[in-house]
């Protein structure tokens, strides 16, 4: 069995880097471990405008279950901020559904699918990723293929075979659980965040809006003490709503990893740690990266060139296009983390009375001379 690109996982990383390839004529196999695409969901399902710009898709409401407008910001005392438009524009996905509408759209264009098929080895030829071995219901296959492209999620088998360090640790990664509840009073067009290192220590608690009573209330931690789902449970405790789904996973947070390209071999999405780290949101980011991933694999296939050299390109142009947004946010989530919840209450009030577009230099000034234990976070964020 002979492909030019064979892509391992099949959610938002691997179907959009398929899609992509398989548009420009290559012969492409994307296979999966799981017997049904977009299950079992890991995700809060939120995302922004600009993924469906990537995947040159319209939003549908086959599988988007709300469109977002802003969002309530809660510091741990209760004070409260609002953000309209902008950043926290976008909507609300049913995962399930969408993940497999992108698997079907690439393979509209070509791409073959192999469901509940799992990778056991690499295939090299002098040092070189050229294939992989898998086992498919009971048999085991040989897939031969000039570029292989993990999107094989955190616990990526496939880049650690390749020898590439894609490990992640407890310190790097954020332990997340989620129910997805009945019942939960909100405004349908709204996030909800809420900070704290009493109710989430290291991350926050979110409630995503799904349309019709229904939302997404997860927990994201970073805690050598008690699990995720502790704290969800308590968050949830004197909530008048049912869930009706638990899932737990965990989401990297530590930025990208070193190197995600060797030779016959690029990887995407949380297996190459393309997430936002102050968020933890990665679907945008994915799909911007994957889509590169499909693209260079095309062009190296065209110039019979798949060695690393040639495929640093994909690092050099997923860097070049979100690497300066992917530093950014780990700034901020290494100042949040220095936060106290005394702090995080007094920076809220002092946000609350901005008009965060235009904060003036003078409102800035007079309040660090107020809290100087803010100077050193202003001078981190300018």
């Amino acid at each position: 069995m002979k492909y030019d690109v064979v892509v391992v996982g099949a959610r938002i990383g691997g179907s959009t880097a398929s899609l992509f390839a398989s548009k420009k004529g290559l012969d492409v196999l994307m296979i999966e471990k799981n017997q049904e695409i977009g299950t079992p969901v890991q995700c809060a399902e939120a995302t922004s405008s600009s993924t469906f710009q990537t995947l040159e898709m319209e939003p549908s409401p086959k599988y988007v279950c709300s469109e977002i407008k802003g969002a309530d910001v809660y510091a741990p005392d209760g004070t409260h901020g609002h953000l309209e438009g902008g950043y926290a524009e976008g909507f609300i996905l049913e995962r399930k559904i969408f993940d497999k509408h992108l698997a079907i759209e690439s393979a509209k264009v070509g791409t073959d699918i192999m469901v509940k098929t799992r990778v056991k080895d690499l295939i090299r030829r002098d040092g070189k990723v050229c294939g992989l071995v898998a086992t498919h219901m009971g048999h085991t296959l040989e897939i031969e293929a000039d570029v292989v492209i993990a999107a094989d999620g955190i616990e990526s088998q496939v880049a650690r075979k390749a020898g590439l360090k894609t490990q992640q640790t407890p310190s790097t990664l954020c332990s997340c659980a989620q129910y997805e509840m009945v019942g939960v009073d909100y405004d349908p067009h709204y996030l909800q965040f809420y900070f704290g290192r009493e109710i989430a220590p290291g991350g926050y608690v979110w409630v995503f809006p799904k349309g019709d009573g229904v939302a997404n209330v997860g927990v994201g931690v970073r805690s050598d003490t008690k699990t995720a789902y502790s704290f969800l449970r308590k968050f949830t405790a004197n909530m008048d709503a049912t869930p009706v789904e638990l899932n737990i996973g965990g989401v990297p947070v530590q930025g990208p990893v070193d190197k995600t390209y060797t030779d016959g071999l690029m990887v995407v999405g949380d297996a190459a740690g393309q997430v936002e780290p102050f968020t933890g949101g990665g679907i945008h980011v994915t799909a911007h990266c994957a889509r590169i991933a499909g693209e260079v694999a095309v062009e190296a296939i065209e110039k019979d060139d798949t060695s690393r050299g040639f495929l640093k390109n994909y690092q050099k142009l997923w860097k070049k296009e979100v690497g300066k947004d992917l530093k950014e946010s780990l700034k901020y989530r290494k100042i949040m983390d220095q936060l106290s919840d005394e702090e995080m209450n007094i920076l809220a009030k002092f946000l609350k009375d901005q008009d965060l577009e235009s904060i003036s230099k003078m409102s800035m000034l007079g309040f660090v001379r107020e809290y100087p234990q803010f100077l050193k976070l202003l001078k981190e964020i300018l």
